[in-house]
């Protein structure tokens, strides 16, 4: 499952692009959470899945594999802010994954400019580690804020995609179907069908998700002294 020291490997990633170094493995801080009981000390909060979560995603981070997301968010006066957010499907070693998409998610999220050193210690980094999932029998057949879903669709000989990971319905959206539209131009579709009109095939899927502070990974960081 996700936990805290996988986002502040996330940290890590960043840090080490700045200062032009190798950063120092993903081992070193998800072992430092492991022996911490009290990882709440660091600003950390790790979701809990149903109770249908495979007990598989528990193994060995070193031979685990997962889809998986990096999502980047800066804390200011006025709550939480989006800074960038990109993952991928395809499972993906949890290392390897992580660095990849940390840096991704930094600076090649075309929404946004990409992080600057001076904003590390505005950062929050969340990692969530995506499990089930599962064909739905309609675009409606998921629950509103346990599910991450998948939406995809053809017009006119074009396919179309887009995907919501599970705590963005909740935090934007009042209902399935003003999250099926907003996901459906989302996916870049500016036509002037509704979404219930168009032939959506859609995945649920749920995840795994911890969160840190830029504190908290310094902390982390002082504490494993590497």
């Amino acid at each position: 499952m996700a936990n805290a020291g996988q986002c502040a490997f996330c940290f890590e990633v960043l840090v080490a692009h700045f200062e032009g170094r190798s950063p120092a493995p993903l081992s070193v801080f998800t072992k430092a959470i492991e022996a911490d009981s009290s990882s709440s000390s660091l600003e950390s909060t790790t979701s809990a899945l149903s109770s249908t979560f495979s007990a598989a995603a528990a193994v060995s981070a070193s031979t685990s594999t997962f889809p998986l997301f990096v999502t980047w968010n800066t804390i200011g006066k006025n709550g939480t802010r989006l800074r960038g957010c990109i993952g991928t499907f395809e499972p993906q070693p949890l290392e390897k994954g992580l660095a990849n998409y940390a840096n991704i998610a930094a600076f090649d999220d075309t929404r946004f400019s990409p992080i600057s050193l001076k904003e590390l210690p505005s950062l929050e980094c969340g990692v969530s580690l995506l499990t089930h999932f599962e064909d739905a029998d309609d675009a409606l057949d998921w629950e509103f804020g346990t599910h991450g879903i998948r939406i995809s669709f053809s017009v006119s000989s074009r396919r179309y995609s887009a995907t919501y990971l599970p705590d963005v319905p909740p935090e934007h959206f009042v209902s399935k179907e003003q999250t099926l539209e907003s996901l459906v131009r989302k996916a870049g579709y500016t036509g002037s069908k509704n979404w219930s009109e168009l032939q959506i095939k859609l995945v649920r899927y749920q995840s795994s998700k911890a969160e840190i502070g830029y504190l908290g990974f310094l902390s982390l960081k002082k504490r494993i002294a590497v």
